[in-house]
């Protein structure tokens, strides 16, 4: 059986080393200060009294003394509310993103029970829809939890800023 638990704010550098492994940047890069402001992201969402944002984690089985890590998995959500339309009137929607495992400890389902837990997290506070970009690698992963591909292109546009 494996323990997935809630993310707490002491797990917030954890969760970023984790994103750093999974977009494969080198553990000493803080490019424009990127690790710093997602920690404290993570620990004022993650300690607000009204959640809109959680994590699912899984530790792992021993610390590792060499690097501190100590955390396999990662599963990060947030809900959004957009205006509700006759597929989901609340217009309440989820976004599963941070599906990270450490390199160590793939392949012992972790990735699979931290995405089954925000999934129920995400149902037990009223967003029936999620929406969720994913590898080619890790999407057997999610059609097995029943995501499919959507018609909708995705766009972004980067804003200059200082």
């Amino acid at each position: 059986m494996i323990n997935v638990r809630r993310a707490t704010v002491e797990d917030a550098a954890e969760l970023v080393r984790l994103r750093g492994l999974l977009f494969g940047i080198p553990a000493a890069s803080n490019e424009n200060g990127w690790r710093d402001a997602s920690r404290q992201i993570l620990v004022r969402r993650l300690s607000a009294a009204s959640p809109t944002m959680a994590g699912f984690v899984v530790d792992q089985p021993e610390r590792s003394l060499r690097t501190g890590a100590a955390l396999a998995a990662s599963a990060v959500g947030i809900i959004e509310e957009r205006l509700g339309g006759p597929g989901n009137p609340r217009g309440l929607v989820g976004y599963m993103f941070n599906v990270a495992t450490d390199p160590a400890h793939r392949r012992h389902g972790y990735a699979r029970a931290c995405t089954a837990a925000l999934l129920a997290w995400f149902a037990a506070e009223g967003a029936f829809v999620v929406d969720l970009k994913a590898t080619s690698a890790a999407e057997p992963l999610y059609v097995s939890q029943g995501f499919v591909r959507t018609a909708d292109p995705a766009m972004r546009l980067a804003l200059p800023h200082d």
